[in-house]
């Protein structure tokens, strides 16, 4: 043996003795230890028990997978799994659903719809709702959402199907919203889906690509027959007063001038009869005085006066109109004798 080597017996007599001292160290620590252990994961597993619930949500406890309680906004406290779980569902929160597109594509197997005058028509729509029921969302469906979407497309077309295609595209789309969202409503509380539908858009709803431009025409045509008929009626009801106006100053003129007329036929009437009465009285002297007022009438505006008969012999062939003088005696007696009556 080498002089130079040593001997190593000592030293693995003391590394012998450290593992021993080691080893009784480490059974007499190893309960303590697992004692810890299990008492921190005990700590954890209870810790896990808490959990909080936000503003606007309401949590729903089940133990072993049924409901028993419901817990209110804060910190609140369950049995952790697997005794119990606990879900916290926002009832303030809208939300929504897009039906016959995503976001900017459309989704035609969706969309296309066949209306009441068998037109094809692309709608599509948006349904906002929130939960109302936290119980009957969790629960009562296993998609919610899903059984939403597909309401959501049988209202549509059910209501579409009910209407011509310029109802829905033009006349009645506000009343297409308003019997959907109801159609829609009605189907999810049949499903006890504890959903309220809030609001419903009809995003679009147009004829198919291949017919849209040939359609805008019609509608384009129709809207100009529209406004044409709209002037027509404004040209009616400018024209049709003045025309009723000038009627009833046509009516009136005439019911004056009808008025005039009776007077003067009353007067002209009541002067004959005081003339007949006068005549009955005097006849001769009535009949040469209603002679001589109107020879007096006519001869102022006449040149020339002949006279035929037994009078003409009688009377210079010309004389001044207006003088007596020259009258043969029985016209001028009477002539005076009507003048100085």
């Amino acid at each position: 043996m080498n002089s130079h080597q040593f001997d190593e017996s000592p030293l693995n007599e003391q590394l012998g003795e450290q593992f021993e001292r080691a080893s009784k160290m480490l059974t007499q620590l190893l309960p303590k230890l697992l004692l810890i252990a299990v008492v921190g994961l005990v700590v954890l597993w209870l810790g896990s028990g808490v959990y909080s619930v936000t503003p606007g949500h309401v949590g729903v406890v089940r133990t072993f997978g049924k409901e028993t309680a419901r817990t209110e906004p804060g910190l609140n406290y369950r049995i952790p799994w697997p005794f119990q779980q606990a879900d916290v569902v926002s009832v303030e929160q809208i939300r929504r659903i897009e039906v016959g597109f995503r976001g900017t594509q459309r989704v035609q197997e969706e969309a296309l719809m066949l209306t009441g005058d068998e037109n094809i028509v692309e709608a599509q729509i948006v349904v906002q709702y929130r939960v109302a029921d936290p119980s009957k969302f969790l629960f009562r469906l296993r998609e919610p959402e899903v059984a939403l979407g597909a309401a959501t497309e049988v209202a549509l077309r059910s209501t579409v199907g009910s209407m011509t295609i310029d109802q829905v595209m033009i006349e009645e789309r506000a009343r297409v919203q308003d019997d959907a969202r109801l159609f829609i409503q009605r189907l999810m509380d049949t499903y006890d889906s504890g959903l309220v539908i809030t609001e419903v858009k009809l995003q679009a709803a147009d004829p198919p690509d291949a017919v849209r431009d040939a359609f805008h025409d019609v509608v384009r045509a129709r809207e100009d027959k529209e406004k044409l008929i709209n002037q027509a009626k404004g040209y009616q009801a400018d024209i049709l007063p003045k025309a009723r106006g000038e009627a009833q100053k046509i009516l009136r003129e005439a019911e004056g001038y009808k008025e005039k007329r009776v007077l003067l036929a009353q007067g002209e009437a009541s002067r004959f009869l005081s003339v007949l009465a006068e005549y009955e009285k005097s006849r001769e002297v009535t009949r040469d005085r209603l002679h001589l007022e109107t020879m007096e009438k006519i001869l102022p505006d006449t040149d020339k006066v002949i006279l035929d008969g037994d009078l003409g012999q009688r009377l210079l062939p010309m004389m001044p109109v207006g003088t007596t003088s020259l009258l043969p005696a029985p016209l001028r007696t009477a002539t005076e004798a009507l003048k100085g009556k």
